[in-house]
């Protein structure tokens, strides 16, 4: 009996062993198990039961403006709506009155005007965990009439809400800059993109807890934060200088059937943007239409190009544009403007290669302001070559080529410029006088701006500051923008080269901008453009440009015109960029306070030049339809059927809407003498269209392509049916 009980107890005793064992390997595995959910699925975990338990809104804020300078709105958010599916209080609705989601989907599709497939596939909304969702969103920025044929359906659940929409006021005007949001209200690029989180703001949420009819519980408080607006931005562009630029750009544009056009207008002492025009263009409204009509492989580079901003993102050869800087960098360095003479015999050889000048019979013996003044290669070859490389190349990157300029735009190109460890002795030579470097608009503007700074490089902007208002309704400021500022050049240098510019504008290449009362400085270039498949330079394509400040002496503006492939004849720069430069510069002169950009204003003059056309010989009304088709007025003298005379006589240039004075008579006899137009620079086709308007012949020799020499100086007098002798360059470069 002894022995049984001893057995008995050891067999308890072992049983509540296995017992112990069990438990404590069940209790640690549960221990591992609640460890395993509570650390590492807990994130997993209380998503779904948030996802599950709570309703969670977010309200989008309102965007920020986008202003001028002055004010005036470019990007504003008016008010629309959205729809938003609140699926499980549709689940109910549906249970409700047993019906389906393809009871309902064709309804809701007709009133948005989507289809029936994309409504329920809102409607089969899933959770990352693959469980029915408990809202869905449906569709932005709908008008009120819409919206409010989606209200009538009186689905519960379907929700209807505010919402903004970005409207652009003035439609393509400065559409580059500011860019344009996608569907979400996010910037895709322009200012839109450079300043999205202060346009932003901040959007708000509303978080309630909700019961398995997604009702909210009548004992739980909604947790609410108010969006915070987005923050305006003031730009440093005006409003109407831009519209100056813009039609500038589009006349431009369509004159010389060009691939596109770029105006920038800056203030040289602040470095702030006053206007970017690009053409063509697009609308930031419907920022998807026009697309068609670019190059690109796919649609999507074809958009890509119509949104770029040339003006920030495209890169080019200079041409002769670049000698100002060769100039500054020489006289800096004490090797030129001492004095010394350039001789020019219309080309020099460079080991084994013969560079010509634009002139093809050479400028002869020429002074260092002389050389500027007719932009000649020679000349800068010599200057160049005094320089030398390591001194060209500090230079280039002092004034900021090669590197970005930090215009606050997305996409600006770099630019390309060579070490003066790859610069050859041709290198040397080329680039003195504007080639084998690249540089962008908006950066070659930035360096301009220096020489007309007294030598001080100031980063160039179009953010002037942003701002918001306080709950008191005050404006705040937040910050402004602060350009990076760099010494690259001496004040007494720089004032005498412009000097010298500015006689390029009276005398020389720029002398189609000159504006009597006014002193503007500036450059013309016309560069040859570069294959980028093989690196040769392309026939027939060119790039034609003009830089010019006013007033010379203390330039409060600065502009650049730049015209890509003219393909109606002509393309020097100093034909077709330096007229659009003149437009630009008049337009701004009238808007301006002229006191503050010249001193003697008793001569403003807006309107394009014109030349008077030959109309004696011809019957009145022949004249009379003659002289409306180029825009000049009329007095008429006398009753006879004949015009007899016309004055000023033919040839003068006289400015468009100029009065002129026709004389009578019975008989088509009458004085023969013509004024001799100025034809340099124009095509052969060019200068024989407009000799034919005076009635003037030319006779051509050379093999060039523009004309470089006439036998008759302008202004003088000629006899009708008198030819002229004219030479064609045979290389241009300006």
């Amino acid at each position: 009996m002894i022995e049984h009980n001893y057995r008995d107890k050891a067999t308890t005793k072992k049983r509540m062993w296995i017992t112990v064992v069990f438990l404590t390997i069940l209790f640690f595995g549960l221990t591992l198990r609640l460890a395993y959910v509570m650390i590492v699925k807990s994130n997993e975990y209380s998503t779904k039961a948030v996802e599950q338990w709570t309703s969670k809104v977010q309200i989008d804020a309102v965007r920020g403006k986008i202003l001028d300078r002055n004010g005036s709105e470019l990007a504003v958010s008016g008010n629309v709506y959205r729809v938003d599916f609140d699926l499980n209080a549709i689940r109910e609705y549906l249970k409700k009155h047993k019906l389906t989601s393809q009871d309902i989907a064709p309804k809701i599709a007709t009133a948005l005007g989507l289809t029936e497939k994309e409504i329920l596939d809102k409607l089969n909304t899933k959770l990352p965990s693959g469980a029915d969702a408990g809202a869905a969103h449906v569709v932005r920025r709908i008008e009120k009439d819409i919206a409010d044929k989606v209200k009538a359906l009186q689905i519960n659940g379907v929700m209807v809400s505010p919402d903004t929409k970005r409207y652009y006021p003035n439609n393509n005007l400065l559409s580059h800059v500011l860019g344009n949001t996608n569907s979400d209200g996010k910037g895709l690029n322009g200012v839109e993109l450079q300043y999205d989180k202060d346009l932003s703001g901040t959007p708000g949420v509303r978080i309630a807890e909700i019961n398995r009819k997604s009702e909210d519980l009548p004992y739980t408080i909604s947790s609410f934060t108010a969006p915070i607006p987005g923050k305006d931005v003031e730009l440093t562009i005006d409003r109407q200088i831009q519209m100056f630029a813009d039609k500038a750009a589009a006349q431009a544009l369509s004159d010389n059937k060009a691939k596109a056009v770029s105006v920038i207008v800056m203030d040289p002492k602040t470095g702030e943007v006053l206007a970017m025009a690009n053409k063509p263009d697009f609308n930031p409204n419907t920022p998807y239409e026009g697309a068609e009509n670019f190059d690109g492989a796919t649609a999507t580079d074809k958009l890509q190009k119509m949104w770029r901003n040339r003006a920030v993102s495209d890169s080019f050869e200079p041409g002769s544009i670049f000698k100002v800087f060769t100039a500054i960098a020489a006289m800096e360095e004490g090797v030129a403007d001492k004095g010394e003479t350039y001789s020019c015999a219309g080309s020099v050889r460079v080991l084994n290669r013969i560079i010509k000048c634009w002139k093809r019979s050479g400028h002869g013996t020429e002074t260092f302001g002389e050389i500027i003044k007719n932009s000649c290669n020679i000349g800068f070859i010599e200057v160049g070559k005094k320089l030398g490389k390591e001194k060209l190349a500090e230079y280039i990157k002092k004034f900021g080529f090669g590197a970005k300029s930090g215009v606050d735009l997305p996409g600006e190109a770099k630019g390309i410029t060579k070490s003066a460890a790859t610069i050859t002795d041709i290198d040397l030579a080329t680039i003195s006088f504007g080639q084998t470097n690249t540089v962008n608009p908006i950066q070659f503007m930035a360096a301009f701006n220096a020489i007309a700074n007294n030598g001080t490089w100031i980063q160039p902007h179009v953010m002037k500051e942003i701002s918001h208002v306080d709950d008191q309704g005050k404006q705040v400021i937040d910050r402004k923008f602060n350009p990076k500022t760099q010494q690259v050049a001496s004040a007494e240098k720089t004032t005498k080269l412009r000097d010298y510019l500015e006689k390029v504008v009276s005398e020389g290449s720029g002398k189609r901008t000159y504006i009597e009362g006014y002193h503007i400085a500036g450059k013309t270039g016309t560069a040859q453009k570069v294959n980028p498949t093989n690196g040769t330079y392309e026939s027939g394509k060119y790039i034609s440009s003009f830089v010019g400040m006013a007033p010379a002496n203390d330039p409060k503006l600065t502009v650049m015109v730049s015209i890509d492939e003219a393909s109606a004849g002509e393309y020097y720069g100093g034909v077709i960029a330096v007229p659009v430069a003149k437009i630009v510069f008049n337009d701004i002169f009238n808007y301006l306070d002229p006191s503050a950009i010249s001193k003697d204003t008793s001569s403003i003059v807006s309107a394009p030049d014109v030349i008077v056309p030959e109309v004696r010989g011809m019957k009145i009304d022949e004249a009379k339809k003659k002289l409306k088709e180029v825009k000049l007025d009329f007095d008429i003298e006398g009753q006879g059927e004949y015009v007899t005379d016309i004055k000023p006589t033919p040839g003068y240039t006289v400015k468009e809407g100029s009065k002129v004075n026709l004389y009578s008579g019975s008989s088509g006899n009458y004085n023969k003498d013509v004024i001799v137009p100025d034809i340099k620079g124009y095509t052969k086709e060019g200068a024989t269209k407009i000799l034919e308007k005076v009635g003037l012949k030319g006779n051509f020799s050379g093999e060039g392509l523009m004309v470089d020499e006439q036998s008759i100086q302008p202004g003088e007098v000629a006899k009708k049916g008198d030819s002229i002798r004219l030479t064609l360059s045979d290389d241009v470069d300006d």
